[in-house]
């Protein structure tokens, strides 16, 4: 394999290039990969950076360790972990957009649903097709990051699903009705309920699945025939498709979403249920509580 010279060091997450193909890497296997804010601004960077790499064709995001992603982390922001604030600020030393956690934002907005659709949009936008390759658990805000991704693979055994929608928010980028049926977009957001890979293939979700033992296999072969295409035609094609769905007004929906985020999320009877027991109790505590109806008829 013929690699490029040295890539860009980062905490959270791994980038390599080899063959044309970008690698990012989620790495924080130990905690399921969580999304914290540091590991959201990384990935974003190297994004960026595959994108402005020549001999770059197309992007993989993918995960070390078990899981491919957890979702959100849940535990911390940037007002109260000083490691994670240092990517509450750009390469130039400007903010962004600023982040608020939900659960203590009582305004009329809500930026942090506004910066998850932001942060994906650089997906959406990237002039180069992103592949996301899942194994494990993909939950949550991991579902948001994989569906977002212009191809995904997983593996048949991985388990997909949002089951924060049970008892805390709508989601974050409601990918559902753009990514499946009526029928399926509706189960899954109402219930919160995971499908295996192989489930989420046949119903559309992802484009293919594979036995775990085959899914790494598989993927770069997929990616070894899509990295032959000229970049340039890759764009073409991957924003002409992205086009049709953005006249059927899927950008609009996206960008609406903080609205039910922070109506679900702020201002129904019950709302902070989920923070009270998790800052009480604990996350365990607090996913029994949401999840414990689910867990006793058989669902996960």
């Amino acid at each position: 394999m013929t690699t490029t010279e040295p890539q860009p060091a980062y905490e959270e997450i791994l980038y390599a290039v080899a063959d044309r193909v970008a690698t990012v890497t989620l790495n924080v296997p130990d905690k399921r990969n969580r999304l914290s804010y540091l590991m959201r601004r990384e990935i974003i960077h190297a994004l960026r950076t595959a994108e402005a790499d020549d001999d770059v064709s197309v992007v993989l995001v993918r995960a070390a360790g078990p899981s491919f992603s957890a979702g959100y982390d849940l535990s911390t922001g940037p007002k109260t972990s000083g490691r994670q604030s240092a990517s509450y600020y750009q390469d130039d030393g400007t903010r962004p957009e600023r982040w608020v956690d939900a659960a203590e934002f009582d305004g009329w907005t809500d930026q942090w649903a506004r910066s998850c659709v932001r942060d994906w949009y650089t997906i959406w936008d990237l002039l180069k097709p992103v592949v996301a390759m899942v194994h494990g658990h993909c939950v949550a805000g991991g579902t948001e990051l994989m569906s977002m991704c212009d191809i995904a693979f997983v593996a048949d055994d991985a388990r997909i699903g949002y089951p924060p929608m049970r008892g805390m928010t709508s989601p974050d980028v409601p990918f559902f009705p753009w990514k499946m049926t009526m029928a399926h977009a509706k189960y899954l957001q109402l219930t919160g309920n995971s499908v295996s890979g192989a489930e989420a293939a046949r119903m559309g979700w992802v484009v293919k699945s594979f036995p775990p033992d085959e899914l790494e296999a598989q993927t770069l072969r997929e990616l070894r025939a899509i990295s032959s295409i000229a970049p340039g035609l890759l764009a073409a094609n991957k924003h002409s498709v992205n086009q049709a769905f953005e006249i059927q007004g899927m950008k609009t929906h996206f960008d609406q979403s903080w609205s039910w985020h922070s109506f679900s999320g702020n201002f129904r009877p019950g709302a902070k249920a989920f923070r009270e027991r998790l800052d009480e109790s604990g996350l365990q505590a607090a996913l029994d509580w949401r999840d414990g109806a689910f867990r006793a008829e058989g669902f996960v």
